[in-house]
């Protein structure tokens, strides 16, 4: 796992009282190649030319001791068990709960595996919990959850001393939903920031159009961790979910307003020349000071 402490605020016995984000995964759904594509780019990283990547998920903390998962992808417990942060103690979990952007399946996967282990807490938008009605009676009947409000008024507090709020962002309902209600709140965006510290983290791994409110909250953050899908529009057939980080109208555009955060990208697309280090698409995005981290990079804010 890759590690970094640019604050200098880790003490000697690790990492301090600091806001630390782990990227357990940083490949859009399917992951990195994905198992049913043959293309030039899927191929060269089953022969070992470009790095593997599993579907996008993140974890933070504030305190070293009370994790938060961020989605919970397909592949959670292989990204857990290579994060040695994250590992249990006897009979005990650090994971604390769960927030989710969106009600993706997968986002949403990964909470199957979760559901040995009693008392997570998992906040997400109304719409959100009312489409995962089934699933949470199912996990219920495991080991009992609490389910929250994540658009509550006034944000809330997580255990480790982390203060979110979540901002509803362009993004309609998943297919699977009847009807594709268009309720505001299918996919938001988190701010969390550290009481101690002050570092701020938002995370936005899924954005379809750029909004002012992306503009004040990349404004207001140490780091932003966005959506990196696709390079191009016309790159998948699926326009207009996700909004490319090239063009005029790209995410890479309206990032370069914000120098004074860090800017990583993750959620990428086996489509998205960005995953291959030597691509002159991975060079310009470089140029500009935007990040492509593989899995399993942690770092501090």
């Amino acid at each position: 796992m890759e590690r970094e402490d640019p604050t200098g605020r880790a003490d000697a016995k690790g990492w301090g009282v600091v806001l630390r984000v782990v990227l357990l995964g940083t490949a859009a759904g399917g992951g990195f190649p994905r198992w049913n594509c043959a293309c030039a780019r899927c191929a060269a990283a089953r022969d070992g030319k470009l790095p593997t990547r599993t579907p996008e998920c993140a974890a933070v903390t504030g305190n070293s001791r009370d994790w938060w998962l961020l989605n919970t992808s397909p592949d959670i417990r292989g990204q857990l068990n290579a994060a040695s942060a994250l590992w249990p103690g006897p009979q005990v979990t650090p994971v604390r709960g769960v927030l989710l952007t969106d009600a993706e399946p997968d986002h949403l996967a990964g909470l199957a595996v979760l559901r040995a282990a009693a008392g997570l807490k998992t906040y997400a938008a109304p719409p959100v919990l009312a489409a995962l009605a089934p699933a949470r009676a199912a996990l219920d009947r495991d080991a009992p959850w609490e389910w929250a409000d994540s658009l509550t008024e006034g944000g809330f507090v997580l255990a480790g001393g982390l203060v979110v709020t979540a901002h509803p962002v362009a993004g309609a309902a998943p297919t699977y939903v009847p009807g594709r209600a268009k309720d505001r709140g299918w996919v938001t965006a988190y701010r969390i920031e550290d009481l101690a510290t002050g570092g701020v983290l938002v995370y936005a791994p899924r954005v379809s159009t750029w909004a002012p409110t992306l503009d004040d909250l990349v404004a207001s953050a140490d780091c932003a961790v966005l959506d990196g899908t696709h390079f191009t529009t016309d790159e998948a057939g699926r326009a207009g979910r996700h909004l490319p980080v090239s063009g005029p109208g790209g995410s890479l555009t309206a990032l370069a307003r914000h120098p004074q955060a860090r800017r990583i990208y993750t959620h990428l697309a086996d489509t998205n020349p960005l995953l291959d280090p030597g691509s002159p698409a991975r060079s310009q995005v470089s140029g500009t000071g935007v990040e492509i981290l593989p899995d399993g990079t942690e770092f501090v804010l």
